[in-house]
C-alpha cells in the first residue's frame, strides 16, 4: 500500500497480521489516525474491549466521517456501544481493519477530515 501526498498528513503505509505502518512508524497496539493527529494511546486491545467511552472519546474529535476496523474480520459494535458517535452526526463505518486501512487513505487523499480507529489484524 503506497500513497503520496508530500503535505505531512498521516498516511497508512502498511498493514497486516499485528501491526499497521502510518507514515514511517509501525504500531502494534490499537490506534487513531487522522489527517493531521495520530493517537496512539487508544485503550481497546480487542473487539469485546469496545466501550461507550471509546467512541465519545472518538465523537469529541470531530470527524465528518469515522472508520473503525474491527481487526481481521467485520464485526459490528452495539448501538448503545456507537450512541456518542451517532448522535454528535457523525459518518460512522464499520469494517475490517484492512478495509479501514485503505479506504482511510482515499478519504484523506480527496481532503476529507477523517478519522480511523484501528483495531489490530489478529495475528
Amino acid at each position: 500500500m503506497h500513497l503520496e501526498t508530500g503535505d505531512g498528513r498521516n498516511v497508512i503505509r502498511q498493514y497486516g497480521s499485528g501491526q499497521v505502518t502510518v507514515n514511517r512508524e509501525v504500531y502494534q497496539t490499537s490506534i487513531v489516525v487522522l489527517p493531521e493527529t495520530l493517537i496512539t494511546d487508544w485503550q481497546p486491545t480487542a473487539f469485546s474491549a469496545l466501550t461507550p467511552e471509546h467512541f465519545e472519546r472518538l465523537a469529541a474529535l470531530r470527524p465528518e466521517v469515522l472508520l473503525l476496523g474491527t481487526g481481521a474480520r467485520l464485526r459490528f459494535p452495539r448501538p448503545e456501544i456507537t450512541r456518542a458517535v451517532v448522535e454528535a452526526g457523525i459518518g460512522f463505518e464499520v469494517m475490517d481493519t484492512a478495509a479501514a486501512c485503505r479506504t482511510y487513505n482515499i478519504l484523506m487523499s480527496e481532503g476529507r477530515q477523517v478519522a480511523a480507529a484501528l483495531l489490530m489484524i489478529e495475528t
